[in-house]
């Protein structure tokens, strides 16, 4: 043994095993442990271990789920899209409007040093039926009465859940503008192009990477966040992470809820890399 951990393989599996071990507890066990309750089946406490397709019949066949998934997608691509489109103007002006970088950094922070909980409760305050939006538009005489569209719905949830991940785009995008080489900018200015010309030809398909990278970092945990939709999505804000707590949960059907997971990871998977494959595509359009 001792002879094997001098050899360069045996250097090699020693400088791995930490990282392969962090690896196999933290993310191939629970996986494993996943994909076989979703073989399993479940009668009140007793979980019957016999392989079966079940489950995932059941969940390709109920019209809820496909309608939760298909919802959860929509749901999920407007907030990424709706933080994006945020986030790129402040990623830029912090990257070549600002020398002031590490405070602009530092402010965008600010809304970590509060509980995730204690931010969607904020919204709740802002857009409820006596909140802070309504109160304002009142006051100024622009509505005649509180407005009943602005909490329990997809809205809600798109507006929230795009406020709580728009430093998670900022950063990524920041990074991507800020690694552009200025020389090119300037190459770009001398061969005749405007502002405008030199933005959609040179910036913004060199920080498509950023893009893709903040877009990403969204999308993916977007789907599954079900506490931000209980709060301020009401029933029509219901996404499919929901539907997975409460088979989890109230309805004690750890085997569906396995199932629904894992449905709802590969529907993500298979969306993320449309969109990769779609982003890198147009990028290289642009350019």
């Amino acid at each position: 043994m001792a002879g094997f951990l001098r050899t360069e393989a045996g250097k090699g599996y020693a400088l791995s095993a930490p990282a392969s071990l962090y690896v196999g507890l933290l993310v191939a066990a629970p996986l494993g442990i996943l994909v076989a309750y979703s073989f399993w089946t479940q009668s009140y406490v007793d979980i019957d271990k016999t392989l079966t397709w079940a489950n995932y019949t059941e969940a390709a066949t109920d019209p809820l789920v496909r309608h939760l998934m298909l919802r959860s997608i929509l749901i999920a691509g407007a907030v990424t899209m709706a933080t994006v489109a945020l986030a790129y103007p402040i990623a830029y002006f912090i990257a070549y409007r600002t020398r002031k970088k590490t405070l602009w950094l530092l402010l965008i922070t600010i809304p970590f040093w509060s509980s995730y909980l204690l931010r969607v409760f904020s919204w709740k305050l802002i857009l409820g039926f006596n909140g802070v939006m309504n109160s304002a538009l009142l006051s100024m005489g622009l509505i005649n009465e509180p407005l009943t569209f602005l909490l329990y719905n997809e809205f809600a949830v798109v507006l929230t859940l795009a406020h709580a991940w728009a430093p998670f785009a900022i950063l990524p995008i920041y990074v991507s503008l800020q690694k552009i080489d200025r020389a090119l900018l300037e190459a770009a200015t001398d061969l005749g192009c405007s502002k405008l010309e030199r933005f959609f030809r040179v910036t913004l398909p060199l920080s498509v990477p950023g893009i893709i990278a903040g877009s990403l970092i969204i999308f993916i945990p977007t789907v599954g966040d079900y506490v931000t939709p209980s709060l301020v999505g009401g029933s029509q804000g219901k996404m499919v992470a929901n539907l997975i707590q409460v088979q989890f949960g109230p309805a004690n059907n750890w085997p569906l809820g396995a199932t629904l997971s894992l449905v709802a990871m590969a529907s993500v998977g298979f969306v993320a890399i449309l969109f990769v494959i779609l982003a890198t595509v147009l990028g290289r359009r642009i350019r």
